[in-house]
Protein backbone atom coordinates (compact mmCIF):
# COMPACT_ATOMS: atom_id res chain seq x y z
CA UNK A 1 0.00 0.00 0.00
CA UNK A 2 1.52 3.56 -0.97
CA UNK A 3 0.27 6.35 1.81
CA UNK A 4 1.44 9.63 2.09
CA UNK A 5 1.67 12.16 4.37
CA UNK A 6 2.03 15.60 3.38
CA UNK A 7 -0.05 18.83 4.04
CA UNK A 8 -2.12 20.93 1.59
CA UNK A 9 0.63 23.46 0.85
CA UNK A 10 3.04 20.66 -0.10
CA UNK A 11 0.30 19.76 -2.42
CA UNK A 12 1.10 22.15 -5.23
CA UNK A 13 4.81 20.93 -4.95
CA UNK A 14 4.55 17.65 -4.01
CA UNK A 15 3.53 15.59 -7.30
CA UNK A 16 0.92 12.30 -6.22
CA UNK A 17 1.83 9.19 -5.71
CA UNK A 18 0.85 6.94 -8.64
CA UNK A 19 -2.56 5.91 -8.98
CA UNK A 20 -3.60 2.95 -8.09
CA UNK A 21 -5.04 0.21 -10.47
CA UNK A 22 -8.41 2.35 -11.11
CA UNK A 23 -6.20 5.38 -11.13
CA UNK A 24 -7.86 6.55 -7.96
CA UNK A 25 -6.45 7.76 -5.28
CA UNK A 26 -7.94 8.14 -1.31
CA UNK A 27 -7.16 11.38 0.67
CA UNK A 28 -7.66 11.78 4.19
CA UNK A 29 -7.20 13.51 7.23
CA UNK A 30 -6.43 11.86 10.81
CA UNK A 31 -7.07 12.69 14.22
CA UNK A 32 -3.70 14.81 14.27
CA UNK A 33 -4.56 16.75 11.44
CA UNK A 34 -2.35 15.11 9.26
CA UNK A 35 -3.41 14.41 5.57
CA UNK A 36 -3.12 11.14 3.89
CA UNK A 37 -3.00 9.85 0.65
CA UNK A 38 -3.15 5.96 -0.65
CA UNK A 39 -4.30 3.59 -2.89
CA UNK A 40 -6.46 2.12 -0.31
CA UNK A 41 -6.97 3.00 3.11
CA UNK A 42 -6.06 0.90 6.59
CA UNK A 43 -8.41 -0.27 8.87
CA UNK A 44 -7.99 2.71 11.68
CA UNK A 45 -8.99 5.22 9.43
CA UNK A 46 -12.21 3.38 7.94
CA UNK A 47 -14.15 5.51 10.00
CA UNK A 48 -12.98 8.85 8.83
CA UNK A 49 -14.08 10.62 5.71
CA UNK A 50 -12.52 10.24 2.83
CA UNK A 51 -11.97 11.87 -0.25
CA UNK A 52 -11.21 10.02 -3.67
CA UNK A 53 -9.32 11.65 -6.12
CA UNK A 54 -8.06 11.32 -9.38
CA UNK A 55 -4.49 11.02 -10.96
CA UNK A 56 -4.94 14.72 -11.57
CA UNK A 57 -5.37 15.37 -7.80
CA UNK A 58 -9.33 16.20 -8.23
CA UNK A 59 -11.80 15.14 -5.72
CA UNK A 60 -14.67 13.02 -8.03
CA UNK A 61 -15.94 11.45 -4.85
CA UNK A 62 -16.36 11.33 -0.69
CA UNK A 63 -16.71 8.70 1.37
CA UNK A 64 -18.76 10.08 4.23
CA UNK A 65 -17.23 9.38 7.97
CA UNK A 66 -18.91 7.02 10.21
CA UNK A 67 -21.23 8.68 12.44
CA UNK A 68 -21.18 8.47 16.34
CA UNK A 69 -24.13 8.05 18.48
CA UNK A 70 -24.75 11.82 19.40
CA UNK A 71 -24.52 12.19 15.45
CA UNK A 72 -27.25 9.72 14.85
CA UNK A 73 -29.70 10.39 17.42
CA UNK A 74 -28.97 14.40 15.91
CA UNK A 75 -30.04 13.19 12.84
CA UNK A 76 -32.89 11.36 13.99
CA UNK A 77 -33.81 14.59 16.01
CA UNK A 78 -33.79 16.63 12.49
CA UNK A 79 -35.55 14.69 10.90
CA UNK A 80 -38.54 14.12 13.17
CA UNK A 81 -38.24 17.81 13.56
CA UNK A 82 -38.83 18.39 9.47
CA UNK A 83 -41.55 15.89 9.53
CA UNK A 84 -43.40 17.47 12.01
CA UNK A 85 -42.92 20.73 9.87
CA UNK A 86 -44.29 19.12 6.85
CA UNK A 87 -47.41 18.00 8.47
CA UNK A 88 -47.83 21.40 10.04
CA UNK A 89 -47.85 22.93 6.85
CA UNK A 90 -49.82 20.59 5.24
CA UNK A 91 -52.24 21.26 8.53
CA UNK A 92 -52.01 24.80 7.68
CA UNK A 93 -52.64 25.24 4.31
CA UNK A 94 -56.06 22.70 4.73
CA UNK A 95 -56.97 26.08 7.74
CA UNK A 96 -56.73 28.34 5.43
CA UNK A 97 -57.87 26.79 2.46
CA UNK A 98 -61.30 25.73 5.00
CA UNK A 99 -62.17 29.13 6.31
CA UNK A 100 -61.91 32.48 5.71
CA UNK A 101 -62.71 33.86 8.94
CA UNK A 102 -62.39 33.29 12.69
CA UNK A 103 -66.28 33.19 12.87
CA UNK A 104 -66.64 30.31 10.49
CA UNK A 105 -64.49 27.89 12.49
CA UNK A 106 -66.31 29.06 15.74
CA UNK A 107 -69.96 28.31 13.70
CA UNK A 108 -68.67 24.69 12.66
CA UNK A 109 -67.46 24.06 16.55
CA UNK A 110 -70.92 24.74 17.36
CA UNK A 111 -72.60 22.48 14.90
CA UNK A 112 -70.05 19.73 15.98
CA UNK A 113 -70.94 20.55 19.78
CA UNK A 114 -74.49 20.45 19.23
CA UNK A 115 -74.62 17.06 17.21
CA UNK A 116 -72.51 15.48 20.38
CA UNK A 117 -74.35 17.24 22.99
CA UNK A 118 -77.97 15.91 21.23
CA UNK A 119 -76.86 12.42 20.86
CA UNK A 120 -76.10 13.00 25.00
CA UNK A 121 -79.38 14.46 25.56
CA UNK A 122 -81.17 11.10 24.25
CA UNK A 123 -78.97 8.75 25.87
CA UNK A 124 -79.76 10.13 28.74
CA UNK A 125 -83.30 10.23 28.26
CA UNK A 126 -83.07 6.24 27.56
CA UNK A 127 -80.49 6.18 30.57
CA UNK A 128 -83.25 7.47 32.71
CA UNK A 129 -86.06 5.13 31.38
CA UNK A 130 -83.76 2.40 31.26
CA UNK A 131 -83.18 3.20 35.53
CA UNK A 132 -87.00 3.06 35.99
CA UNK A 133 -87.28 0.09 34.33
CA UNK A 134 -84.56 -1.55 36.43
CA UNK A 135 -86.41 -0.44 39.30
CA UNK A 136 -89.43 -1.89 38.83
CA UNK A 137 -87.67 -5.12 37.84
CA UNK A 138 -85.80 -5.24 40.97
CA UNK A 139 -88.64 -4.34 43.20
CA UNK A 140 -90.69 -7.28 41.51
CA UNK A 141 -87.62 -9.53 42.44
CA UNK A 142 -87.03 -8.82 45.58
CA UNK A 143 -90.11 -10.66 46.55
CA UNK A 144 -88.20 -13.67 45.00
CA UNK A 145 -84.85 -15.52 46.61
CA UNK A 146 -82.23 -14.56 46.29
CA UNK A 147 -83.22 -11.09 46.88
CA UNK A 148 -86.24 -11.76 49.26
CA UNK A 149 -85.19 -12.33 52.77
CA UNK A 150 -88.25 -14.68 53.62
CA UNK A 151 -87.03 -18.23 53.61
CA UNK A 152 -90.29 -19.38 51.93
CA UNK A 153 -90.08 -17.11 48.95
CA UNK A 154 -90.14 -18.66 45.94
CA UNK A 155 -86.51 -18.66 43.66
CA UNK A 156 -86.72 -15.57 40.63
CA UNK A 157 -88.11 -16.63 37.56
CA UNK A 158 -85.28 -17.37 35.15
CA UNK A 159 -86.89 -14.74 32.63
CA UNK A 160 -86.92 -12.31 35.33
CA UNK A 161 -83.72 -12.88 36.27
CA UNK A 162 -82.13 -12.88 32.70
CA UNK A 163 -84.04 -9.36 32.08
CA UNK A 164 -82.54 -7.99 34.90
CA UNK A 165 -79.15 -8.74 34.14
CA UNK A 166 -79.95 -7.79 30.94
CA UNK A 167 -81.35 -4.04 31.85
CA UNK A 168 -78.09 -3.54 34.04
CA UNK A 169 -75.60 -4.10 30.74
CA UNK A 170 -78.03 -2.08 29.02
CA UNK A 171 -77.04 0.91 31.43
CA UNK A 172 -73.85 0.20 31.83
CA UNK A 173 -73.32 0.67 27.78
CA UNK A 174 -75.09 3.56 27.51
CA UNK A 175 -73.65 5.11 30.07
CA UNK A 176 -70.32 4.28 28.93
CA UNK A 177 -71.55 5.81 25.67
CA UNK A 178 -73.00 9.13 27.28
CA UNK A 179 -69.38 9.31 28.82
CA UNK A 180 -67.44 9.16 25.45
CA UNK A 181 -70.28 11.64 24.18
CA UNK A 182 -68.86 13.95 26.49
CA UNK A 183 -65.10 13.08 26.00
CA UNK A 184 -65.61 13.69 22.21
CA UNK A 185 -67.45 17.08 23.09
CA UNK A 186 -64.35 18.08 25.22
CA UNK A 187 -61.95 17.01 22.52
CA UNK A 188 -63.97 19.04 19.86
CA UNK A 189 -64.23 21.92 21.81
CA UNK A 190 -59.88 21.87 22.60
CA UNK A 191 -59.37 20.73 18.27
CA UNK A 192 -61.84 24.00 17.13
CA UNK A 193 -59.90 26.12 19.90
CA UNK A 194 -56.33 25.44 18.47
CA UNK A 195 -57.78 25.92 14.99
CA UNK A 196 -59.03 29.28 16.01
CA UNK A 197 -55.46 30.22 17.71
CA UNK A 198 -53.41 29.07 14.69
CA UNK A 199 -55.79 30.55 12.45
CA UNK A 200 -55.22 33.99 14.13
CA UNK A 201 -51.43 33.63 14.15
CA UNK A 202 -51.59 32.69 10.79
CA UNK A 203 -53.75 35.47 9.56
CA UNK A 204 -51.94 37.64 12.06
CA UNK A 205 -54.70 38.70 14.23
CA UNK A 206 -54.69 39.68 17.54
Amino acid sequence: MRIFLATVALLTLVPLAAPGAEGLLYRWVDREGLVHFGDSIPAEYMDLERQIINEYGVTVGILRAKKTDEEIAEDKRQEKIAIDQAIQNRMDDALLATYLSVDEIVLHRDRRVELFLAQSRVTELYLTNLKRRLGSLQKEASMYRPYSDDPDAETIDPDLAGDISTTEDTIQRHQANLEQFQDDTMAVVDRFDGDINRFKKLKGLN
